[in-house]
């Protein structure tokens, strides 16, 4: 009986040191031993959940650099695409020409059969007089009448058969030559086909890298991320329009917009929050300068495709003259344009996630002005 006591007072006292444990403040739950009633295992410290830990946010300067990076791959994929729509062009250009040297040749086989035909019923023609040469029959006739139309015959057909036989000579040159150009040209074709796969190849990787770039931010430094993009886009605007050459205009004539002007620049109006795509030409959707090319056309003006050729091929007008329908071309490498509209903005496709939008024609690094209207 003593045995028994002694059993339930160790009992107890092993339950008051439980409840005083577990009123301590700060004290683990693991400490406490299981009691023989809950053969369940106690959880241990090593297997506790661990408090939710919130990422530190990402500095600036880091995000800075994030944003430095997307631009260099973005200009990468710009530079890739004027190459595309450059070898786009040029095949488009090539087919129309190997589609006219077709027909040219198709002409000149025509031809050249028809030449053949008639040389093979001159030769059938000869062999149903005995195979006797005009000339011998002229020779041997006793009549002076036969004589003198034998003359003017023999005449006639000497004059006949040499025709024949330079203009057979000629549309076979004629014939070759096509047929050599239309050679070269497929060459070229081809050439200008792998040039825009390896253009297209290079688009897509660069802005597959930049979207993978961005996909690891988080939701708040995606936006913060934009913040920083539209602080440099403001930021370099005030500088640009702090040079004053908004005021520099000289000759207010040469800045009034024309009426060609300002059908582009309503043609480019009418597209904003349109979606950039590279290589497209609208209707749905446009790039730099697929845009502008295409505004120039709606207004009846036919430029260059890419915005490199339109630096090299329209006239240049100095900053301070611009007017609204021109188009300012951006980056040392004319790798991107914008239509200027005035008051210092510009209507313009940016890149790969953004649409057609209105922007200060300062915040990118200006190469010049060109004219499409001159």
């Amino acid at each position: 009986m003593a045995r028994g006591k002694r059993g339930l007072l160790a009992a107890a006292v092993t339950v008051v040191c439980a409840v005083t444990v577990l009123a301590v403040p700060g004290t683990a739950f693991a400490s406490v031993p299981a009691g023989p009633a809950d053969p369940s295992p106690t959880p241990s410290a090593s297997t506790t959940a661990a408090p939710a830990v919130t990422p530190a946010p990402v500095p600036d300067a880091e995000l800075e650099k994030v944003r430095a990076r997307l631009d260099g791959l973005y200009h990468d994929a710009a530079v890739a695409t004027d190459a595309y729509n450059a070898a786009e062009e040029k095949t488009r250009k090539q087919s129309v020409q190997l589609a006219r040297l077709e027909k040219r040749t198709d002409a000149a086989r025509k031809k050249l059969a028809e030449l053949k035909d008639q040389a093979g019923a001159a030769a059938r023609a000869q062999y149903r007089d005995s195979g006797m040469p005009p000339m011998a029959r002229f020779l041997l006739s006793d009549n002076p009448e036969h004589f003198a139309d034998g003359a003017g015959t023999m005449l006639n057909g000497a004059r006949a058969t040499k025709k024949l036989i330079a203009e057979t000579d000629r549309v076979e040159r004629e014939l070759k030559r096509d047929t050599d150009d239309a050679a070269a040209r497929w060459k070229k074709l081809e050439r200008d086909r792998k040039d825009k796969d390896a253009a297209r190849k290079t688009v897509q990787a660069r802005i597959k890298d930049a979207e993978k770039l961005e996909s690891r931010l988080e939701k708040k430094e995606k936006e913060r991320l934009a913040e920083l993009e539209r602080q440099a886009a403001r930021k370099a605007q005030t500088a640009w329009l702090d040079t004053g050459v908004l005021k520099k205009k000289t000759d207010t004539a040469s800045a009034t917009v024309t009426s060609a002007g300002a059908r582009a620049v309503a043609f480019a109006t009418a597209q904003l929050g349109k979606p950039y795509v590279w290589g497209a030409e609208g209707p749905d959707s446009f790039d730099c300068s697929g845009l502008t090319s295409q505004a120039w056309a709606d207004a009846g003006t036919l430029i260059p495709r890419t915005s490199q050729e339109q630096w090299k091929q329209l006239r240049h007008v100095d900053v301070t003259e611009m007017r609204p329908g021109d188009l300012i071309i951006y980056f040392a490498d004319a790798t991107h344009v914008g239509m200027y509209v005035g008051d210092g903005k510009i209507i313009h496709a940016p890149r790969p996630g953004r649409t057609v939008t209105v922007a200060g024609a300062g915040t990118m690094p200006i190469l010049g002005v060109v004219r499409p209207d001159a």
